[in-house]
């Protein structure tokens, strides 16, 4: 197994020398346990660049150990980064929740953060995103932009909230649209993706939202070269062209890193389930292809708004 362990870097002239906000608080260290690489370019890379930006916005020295995939290896890191004084962790994914649920009270002075799971003791929070909204939006988009009234979703979970989302979404906008929705049953399994896009292709789909993280760059290229659409996932997938990426549904990981980053030097962190959405500044639509008209994306905007102020998507109002 791969395992690899990196500091960060603190330069100090540059990091103190602006005016900078620095932990006060309770923050000491920070450390970051990552299932697979931060060389990935979509999720491991979203978590990286979030403890760059505590490390830059709080002015504290950042750990990261990649290949974490089991209890020896969490352990033994977790082991490392104390004697290194660090006492926030972020475990990065919902396979963290078995581990930090259950070794949490082998380490009372460290507080474990880590994504989409149960957190159950007193020194575990899960962030969860609030994705059935950012799912919505981007199945508008796939509704207006459809030219054969099919569009798919390439999932990895069937509890992916972002999935309903989209289904709700794509209906509201186009009432004839057909949604077909694939699991992969796995968030990085490239050559089953790559087989169910086939099955879609062949079936009409001309647009598909690519709800998985680490097979989504593969499935937009072979969209590209079929000449179909996409809409992009946790990243702004624009820059894997503009004319075949409609939009992306954006989580900012490293807004929300740091958000929890200061919350927990203020004493504020709270243990247990917390869930963050627009209204949160931390999820977004990445930019738009020219393919999609101007007025369209006005609206698309002005639903966004409405939803961030009232909490009724388009098909509740």
């Amino acid at each position: 197994m791969y395992i690899k362990f990196g500091f960060v870097l603190i330069l100090l002239f540059s990091l103190f020398g602006c005016g900078q906000p620095v932990a006060s608080g309770k923050l000491e260290k920070v450390g970051l346990l990552v299932p697979e690489t931060i060389d990935d370019k979509v999720w491991g890379t979203k978590g990286y660049k979030g403890l760059l930006k505590i490390q830059s916005e709080l002015g504290v020295d950042v750990f990261y150990k990649e290949g974490m995939n089991d209890e020896f290896s969490i352990r033994s890191a977790i082991d490392q980064f104390q004697e290194k004084d660090v006492n926030l962790i972020f475990g990065h994914g919902s396979e963290y929740a078995a581990f930090f649920n259950t070794i949490c009270k082998d380490y009372p002075d460290i507080h474990f953060v880590l994504f989409n799971g149960e957190a159950s003791g007193e020194n575990v929070t899960s962030l969860n995103f609030e994705s059935h909204a950012m799912g919505f939006f981007g199945g508008m988009v796939a509704g207006e932009m459809t030219n054969n009234d099919k569009v798919g979703v390439l999932a990895a979970f069937e509890w992916q909230p972002e999935i309903d989302g989209f289904f709700e979404g794509a209906y509201f906008q186009n009432e004839n649209v057909n949604v077909d929705i694939q699991y992969v049953q796995d968030w990085n399994d490239v050559a089953t993706a790559m087989k169910l896009l086939d099955a879609m292709i062949a079936e009409g789909v001309d647009i598909v939202y690519v709800a998985g993280d680490g097979y989504n760059i593969s499935v937009i290229e072979r969209l590209k070269e079929e000449g179909l659409y996409a809409i992009g996932f946790v990243s702004d997938q624009s820059d894997l062209g503009k004319g075949t990426v409609l939009t992306s549904t954006v989580q900012h990981v490293d807004v929300l890193y740091e958000l929890v980053a200061k919350s927990f030097d203020s004493g504020e962190l709270k243990s247990g389930e917390l869930f963050y959405d627009f209204q949160d500044g931390v999820i977004s639509m990445g930019k738009f292809s020219p393919l999609v008209e101007k007025s369209f994306q006005t609206d698309l905007q002005e639903s966004i708004e409405e939803y961030k102020e009232s909490g009724l998507l388009p098909n509740q109002l």
